[in-house]
């Protein structure tokens, strides 16, 4: 091993710098702009973080006063995963949605005004777009965070994607390297292993991450997955053999790494997140991404502390701390030579038109409307309906605080519409949807109905006593269409289910 000879205030920055830490607030706390002062380089938001647009700005003013070049990163994917609008639920529709629609040049509309909006408040970093090939429909943590199970396809997107939102000047975050599409398990809770040989994972796996490549993706996340092919005792984030020997060797990759949440049970149960994060910036990662929970002063010294003690043990190299720390630093200059916000809205985008005609404000209701598919010859809705939404448990990346659906539209649309919430503890779902919407024709809201047994049951009893009933799919629509009108939305953001209602009470 090369000895670098450097001072502790050196080394002490350069494990500052590898860090991505969360906290709590709207305002940022005294410790974390001391700590930026002192060499952090990054700082991640998080839906607890924002109440407006406006304060948002404040909070990423307050950052750059003490580092102008301060990487400001979020997980704002658009559609199910939203921090931006947390509240109320996203103008733009996720990645499924957009890959129903299969036309590259909307979804790069689509990541630009996103990236504009995210670049106007001061963010430079969004870890996005989801590169995962969905393979799998049980998958319970990517689904339709996915542009698709077609590789090709999903390839194609990822490439708009990541040129839409860095002509905005905010840097993307292609994930999950390697892949995490043709999981059953979340890696929130537990370490999800991928049984596929080499063949697959190059056929499969790495066509969209490759397209990514292609298209500069200022930064690459990776995975708390094992793929025994690549590595059989270390998950993607730990693993040399995949992030260093995969990644930048084979396939080319020279801007940042950073890892996942490294709180997430897949590694903090497993490895801990000070020898996870000393092993995943050994294996090759520059940036530790921690925070979604841990968001306290604490956390952060020490896995500073970890860092630096590795390296005067001997455990990490000086010089493979140096080179990742580097490489955040690079990705800062970049960011700030953008400027930001580079590009402002223009005229609408509307089917037919021609790319790099403008981008309209609206232009994620333009995509959501042209998401939707409706499958049936029922009638549309012309008075109030009631609306029973079966809600199964969202994942952690999602989260179960953003409000979804069709209620609140068709209410605004079709005064005297009820509503109901029904889930897996529901005694009695179906039988009470059917006292509840008394003479109201049910519009019966559904997330991924294939993967939940008791919402299938439910809509099944809703028909045989109601075949007039409409079934709207929110989620994957992997089950045969069922109901007198069937809407498939393919994604729960907000503008999906602004479309949805729209095309329930549509006339022609």
């Amino acid at each position: 091993m090369t000895t670098l000879v450097t001072t502790t205030d050196t080394l002490t920055r350069d494990a500052l710098a590898v860090l991505q830490p969360g906290f709590t607030g709207t305002t940022a706390p005294d410790w974390l702009l001391r700590r930026v002062g002192e060499g952090l380089t990054s700082v991640g938001l998080f839906g607890r973080n924002i109440q407006s647009p406006g304060q948002l700005a404040s909070l990423t003013a307050q950052l750059r006063a003490e580092r102008e070049d301060v990487l400001v990163a979020i997980d704002e994917e658009g559609g199910d995963v939203t921090r931006l609008e947390v509240r109320h639920g996203s103008s733009f529709p996720g990645n499924f949605a957009l890959g129903a629609v299969d036309d590259v040049a909307l979804t790069r509309a689509v990541a630009r005004e996103l990236g504009r909006r995210l670049a106007e408040c001061g963010v430079n970093l969004n870890w996005a777009p989801s590169a995962d090939v969905n393979s799998n429909p049980a998958n319970p943590v990517i689904g339709v965070r996915s542009f698709g199970a077609d590789p090709h396809l999903v390839a194609r997107h990822t490439a708009a994607y990541v040129e839409g939102l860095q002509a905005a000047g905010v840097a993307a975050c292609t994930k999950h390297f390697p892949g995490h599409g043709d999981t059953a398990v979340d890696s929130h809770h537990a370490l999800p292993a991928i049984e596929v040989s080499l063949d697959t994972l190059h056929a499969r796996e790495l066509v969209p991450f490759r397209a990514a490549i292609a298209a500069g993706s200022k930064s690459v996340m990776s995975a708390h997955i094992l793929l025994p092919a690549l590595d059989p005792h270390r998950p993607a984030t730990l693993s040399p053999q995949i992030l260093t020997g995969l990644l930048r060797e084979e396939l080319g990759y020279e801007g940042l790494i950073v890892t996942d949440g490294m709180e997430m049970q897949a590694i903090s149960a497993t490895y801990g997140i000070e020898r996870g994060s000393v092993l995943a910036i050994a294996a090759g990662a520059d940036a530790i991404c921690v925070g979604g929970g841990l968001v306290d002063e604490g956390t952060v010294l020490r896995l500073r502390d970890a860092l630096v003690s590795a390296v005067r043990a001997g455990d990490l190299s000086e010089e493979r701390l140096a080179d990742a720390a580097a490489r955040v630093r690079a990705l800062a200059s970049w960011t700030r030579g953008t400027g930001g916000a580079v590009s402002e809205p223009g005229a609408a985008v509307q089917e037919g038109t021609a790319p790099g005609t403008g981008v309209s404000a609206d232009i994620g209701l333009v995509a959501a409307r042209r998401a939707v598919r409706v499958t049936g010859t029922g009638a549309r809705l012309t008075g109030p309906a009631y609306v029973a939404a079966f809600t199964p448990v969202a994942n952690i990346a999602v989260g179960d605080e953003t409000p979804w659906g069709v209620a609140a539209e068709l209410a605004r649309l079709l005064p005297g519409t009820g509503t109901g919430t029904y889930d897996a503890e529901s005694p009695a779902p179906a039988a009470d949807t059917l006292r509840a919407a008394g003479e109201r024709r049910i519009v019966a809201v559904v997330r991924d109905v294939h993967r939940h047994g008791w919402m299938a049951e439910a809509i099944d009893a809703l028909l045989a006593a109601r075949p007039d009933t409409i079934v709207v799919e929110m989620g994957l629509p992997q089950a045969e269409p069922r109901g007198a009108l069937h809407i498939a939305t393919h994604g729960a953001a907000r503008v999906c289910g602004v479309a949805a209602a729209e095309a329930l009470t549509a006339t022609t």
